[in-house]
Order: structure tokens, then sequence, then C-alpha cells
């Protein structure tokens, strides 16, 4: 188990980067870590491979305990495999090498065997023989993702991992990375801006904003009852509205067209979203965000059923 315990960091004394930061993290679970930019996401990640030390609190693996650069020669934790955003990988050999390197070179076979697996698992195995620096940023994240795994790790931790990659390619990679981490009881941390990371396979969910966890749950209870807009709005477009003298906080989706409803709105902008349209309306002089089958003029006059 991982246990995170009151961790504060700065990289300058009058302004920390993690503020009081506590989780706990069991073997084989997978933890999705979100806000934006400049929060304190990718530094948190540093922290728990052991990359910083810290200026508060603790981080332990079971019983060990996880220390920064002044405790260790080599930074890092042996049983953990990081993959940061800057990739490093070996830019001049092959997809195929840049895995094996990590493996036995004794029992050839067995490497082998472990490096075409690991290439499945990435989508890759038609870029063994590829040259690294010929690969676009997407391709280079995914052998990253591979090369981490190579030793089967207690822990992955993942720094954007999917930022460069093509939708198409992503929800694929998506399912397959995730599903292979379960199998092997790998424990997972991701930091993302794409809220699909966490909905679809994280077992847990924190929120950071102004470097301290806001939120914290699975992604279905943040997503059904968000603690705050800013919690919201991770998700998808959201609409602050007052009915009844009560604040609500409601997704597109809970917002129907009812005609005879008394409830009117005046349409602004019809959005294509592939299934669905976006439509942008006027509600007491707020802009709200509702989906729909089809566009409608704008300057329509629309009623609204909110489905709470």
């Amino acid at each position: 188990m991982l246990q995170v315990k009151n961790i504060t960091y700065a990289y300058h004394p009058q302004s920390s980067v993690l503020n009081q930061i506590s989780f706990k993290l069991k073997k084989g679970e997978h933890l999705c870590v979100m806000g934006e930019s400049g929060c304190g996401k990718s530094t948190l990640l540093k922290a728990i491979y052991g990359l910083l030390d810290l200026n508060q609190g603790s981080i332990m693996w079971d019983d060990i305990p996880i220390l920064g650069p002044a405790y260790n020669l080599v930074p890092g934790v042996k049983f953990f495999k990081y993959v940061a955003q800057d990739l490093d990988l070996m830019p001049v050999t092959s997809v195929y090498d840049n895995i094996s390197k990590y493996l036995s070179r004794i029992h050839q076979e067995e490497t082998h065997q472990r490096t075409y697996e690991l290439l499945e698992v990435i989508e890759m195995s038609e870029y063994a023989e590829t040259i690294v620096k010929t690969l676009s940023g997407g391709q280079q994240q995914r052998v990253a993702i591979a090369r981490a795994l190579a030793k089967e790790p207690e822990l992955l931790i993942l720094d954007e991992p999917f930022s460069q990659i093509d939708n198409f390619k992503k929800n694929s990679l998506r399912r397959t990375l995730f599903s292979y981490l379960k199998k092997k009881n790998i424990a997972c941390i991701i930091a993302t801006h794409d809220s699909n990371d966490a909905l679809s396979f994280a077992d847990q969910m924190l929120v950071i904003k102004d470097h301290k966890i806001i939120a914290k749950d699975s992604p279905k209870i943040l997503y059904k009852t968000p603690r705050n807009k800013y919690v919201a709005t991770l998700f998808d477009d959201i609409n602050d509205i007052t009915i009844d003298g009560e604040n609500h906080l409601i997704y597109p989706h809970q917002i129907e067209i009812s005609p005879h409803s008394k409830l009117k709105a005046v349409v602004l902008d019809s959005y294509f979203k592939g299934s669905f349209w976006l439509i942008v309306a006027r509600y007491h002089h707020q802009k709200i965000y509702l989906n729909h089958y089809k566009s409608i003029e704008n300057n329509s006059t629309i009623g609204l059923k909110f489905n709470l």
C-alpha cells in the first residue's frame, strides 16, 4: 500500500506547490489525479517517485519510506516506474531495443517474448525495428510506457501519458493498457487533463486545486455528485443554476427541451458534437448549455425541463 501523509513541498520558501496532501493507494489500484495546469500534479508524481526532498510529511510503500535525493545517490524507487512528459528514450535505437534493454541478456528467448508481449500492449508490434527518433510524439509515449512495464513494477506513475496520442488510438490503448495492469496487479497513478482516463479506468480520483486536494472519491461519485463547480467542469460543460431559490450544478444532458414548460430560454448558438448538438442559450441573464438531437435556429425561444 502507498501511504502519502500530509506532504508539503515548495520550490521557493514562500510558495508551496503541494500543501498537506494525504491519500492511500492499495496494491493493484488505479488512481487518477486531475486539476488545471500548475496545480501541482506533476510535482506530486515526482515526490512519490522519490525525486524530491519534502518540506513536510512522509510517503511510504508498505513499510518502506520513499526518500528523496538527499538520502539516495540515485534518486527514484527501483520497484516503481515513472513515465515523465520528457520520455527520456534512446532516440537512435529501435523500439525493440528501447524495451528489451531492461530485460535479461542471458535468457534471450524469454526477453524476446516479453518484449513482443509489451509491444502488443501498446499496439506497436509492427514498429519493433523502427528507430525511435522517426516516430511521432504519440508513438514515443507508447514506447516509454512499454519500457516502464518491462520489469513489471509494483507501481506505475504516468504524467499525461496520452497527451500526444490520436483519439482513435488513445481509446484502444487505454482499454488494453489498464486491463493489462489489472491483470498483473500493478498499481497505477496517472496525472491527466482528460476525464475519460478517470471515468472508465480509475478506482479513485483526486482533484487538486491551488496546490491542495479539494475532492477525493471514486470517479463515479465525483461525477454524479460533484462537490463544487470546479470538480464538475473537469468532466463536462456545467450549468450553475438557481431553481426555486436552491443552487444546482447541472450537466447539459440533464436539460431537456419541453415546449410546454414555463421556464423559457433564448437560443444563442448550436454546435455539432457528432451524436448530438450542444445548444447554448440564455436563461435568466446567464448562458446555459444543453444537449439536443438537432440544431435550433438562433434567437428561438425554447422551454426547459431540468432533470435533477
